[in-house]
């Protein structure tokens, strides 16, 4: 009976693994699908153990005969990779192992859902001996702890541990637990921390706009330079919540306040690879309000520390073109590109300051470089419609 779908419930089972990996193929986090077909020893050690608890001669319903399993990286990845399994297939049952223990216990933990067979795998491969399949949704650690729990305790014909072992289980589930929240609370910190980097990118961009491009046409404005005061911030703090709370302060365009907090970061001595990266952020800091030779002195010292960073290269050939020392520009475009040829705005830049200094064919190359990079940009279309005219005068 049980062999008869062997081969169908294989291949199902195949069907179903590739089903699901489609389902969560969205989720950033790119977890991983496994899927198995219970073999007839398992399946048999199950049914005997089933109908022993039962108590009863009724032949007892296995419902795992096939499993498939969503491996995640982080917790928040949990609900949403359940959500997709709700969204995607029909749900029979569902049951959040461990969601019963209270704060002082620890054991395994899994979502298991039960959901039926699309209908359309099962017209494609035949009836494999079970209209249904689980599906289990853990993180790493939470999957690591189950098989070794699995081989332990599970498998074993008798578990003769004795108190002292069992709270040495009990100590490994518990920092397998600590170590999924922590990794939760990095990956939270990380997210807030790209978000506002791509929100001062943004800004930092659109002064570039505003200071470079309006150049073929306007004189630049140059702001007030005033001294960044130090924020009096707890001496516990540390290099991560000072980063965080300075892009916090330079996004909401609080700029003397972000200058503040980089310096203080900077006093505390990181290590040089960190320090070139703050020194980087205070320069876009001091470029955004207009302090353009404290900009130059940052991404110099950027570089001091980290010759190989192109974005700070780029970086101060902006400010030195928003200052019209062209001929500074160029080098520094170029030995950004020389780091990283992709940079279709670094091209452009640099055709720009050919442009100032009447290098009109140099320019146009620039710019053709940096169409063929990025076909779609209409400042760098209306700059070679610019370069075109000049040189038919």
């Amino acid at each position: 009976m049980y062999n008869r779908h062997g081969e169908i419930r294989i291949l199902t089972t195949k069907d179903l693994e590739a089903c699901i990996e489609e389902t969560v193929r969205t989720l950033p986090s790119h977890p991983t699908v496994k899927g198995r077909s219970k073999d007839f020893n398992s399946y048999f050690k199950k049914y005997l153990r089933i109908l022993s608890d039962a108590g009863d001669s009724q032949p007892p319903l296995i419902t795992d005969l096939i499993g498939i399993r969503i491996i995640c990286p982080f917790l928040e990845d949990l609900a949403a990779a359940e959500d997709m399994i709700k969204r995607s297939f029909d749900v029979v049952e569902l049951d959040r192992k461990g969601a019963h223990y209270t704060f002082k216990e620890f054991g395994y933990e899994s979502i298991h859902l039960l959901v039926k067979i699309p209908e359309r795998i099962i017209k494609k491969r035949g009836f494999c001996g079970s209209e249904v399949a689980e599906i289990q949704i853990r993180t790493i650690l939470q999957n690591a702890w189950a098989e070794v729990e699995h081989e332990l305790v599970y498998k074993a014909e008798f578990t003769p541990f004795d108190e002292p072992m069992k709270r040495k289980l009990a100590a490994v589930n518990a920092s397998l637990s600590l170590a999924d929240i922590v990794f939760q609370e990095i990956r939270t910190y990380q997210r807030q921390l790209n978000e506002e980097l791509g929100k001062r990118r943004d800004s930092f961009f659109r002064k570039i706009e505003e200071s470079t491009d309006l150049l073929l046409f306007a004189e630049r404005k140059t702001g007030p330079v005033n001294q960044a005061p130090q924020p009096e911030l707890p001496g516990s703090y540390s290099i991560d919540d000072l980063l965080l709370s300075a892009l916090y302060a330079h996004n909401k365009g609080q700029f003397l306040e972000a200058i503040g907090l980089y310096s203080r970061i900077l006093e505390m001595r990181p290590d040089d690879t960190i320090s070139s990266l703050i020194y980087k952020h205070r320069g876009m800091a001091n470029f955004a309000r207009s302090h353009y030779e404290g900009a130059i002195d940052d991404f110099a010292q950027s570089l001091e520390l980290d010759p190989s960073s192109y974005k700070s290269f780029y970086y101060r050939g902006i400010v030195q073109a928003v200052l019209q020392h062209y001929s500074d520009a160029i080098d520094d475009f170029t030995r950004s590109l020389s780091i990283n040829p992709y940079q279709p705005f670094c091209f452009y830049r640099r055709g720009q300051a050919y442009y100032h200094i009447s290098d009109y064919p140099q320019a146009l190359a620039d710019c053709e470089a940096a169409l063929a990079l990025d076909p779609e940009s209409e400042s760098i279309r209306k700059f070679r419609e610019i370069l075109i005219n000049k040189l038919k005068m």
